[in-house]
């Protein structure tokens, strides 16, 4: 299995995290709560996804001679396979309510800051549509920190 199969499996595996029951909140959650929750699981596994995507993408554009924009897509290559990792693991530790998960999101909000604005120098619709859901992930992440503290 090549590696970016392997990373769009796990940004697969992220999005799948939203289908769990541990997905929709911790017993004792008010509804607002689950709906919050799963609104940000939302966003983290879109967010791999589109970064697993966008990496591929990126990809794509440095196997093509005399392409355009190679430094680019060469940030934006290691920027959106980090930033998937950061949204997964965040995603997990969020799903499986461990304590530890406060932590993630704050490295996951960070992870998408940095992707965001490594894709936003890019000129086409998926490099755009990266940064998008990277700053919808970033801002999730820090709601969910600032309520934890």
């Amino acid at each position: 299995m090549e590696r970016r199969e392997l990373l769009g499996m796990l940004g697969v595996g992220a999005a799948g995290l939203l289908m769990s029951g541990s997905a929709k909140g911790a017993p004792g959650d008010s509804d607002e709560e689950k709906q919050a929750r799963h609104e940000h699981l939302e966003k983290m596994g879109k967010c791999a996804l589109v970064c697993n995507a966008t990496a591929h993408h990126c990809l794509e554009q440095l196997k093509k001679e005399g392409s355009e924009n190679r430094e680019v897509h060469a940030k934006a290559l290691e920027m959106t396979n980090d930033c998937q990792s950061f949204c997964v693991q965040a995603a997990t530790l969020m799903a499986r309510h461990s304590p530890l998960a406060m932590y993630a999101h704050q490295a996951c909000a960070d992870a998408c800051r940095d992707c965001a604005a490594a894709c936003e120098k890019g000129q086409d619709e998926v490099m755009k549509k990266c940064a998008e859901a990277c700053r919808a992930c970033e801002q999730a992440c820090r709601a969910c920190c600032a309520k934890a503290a």
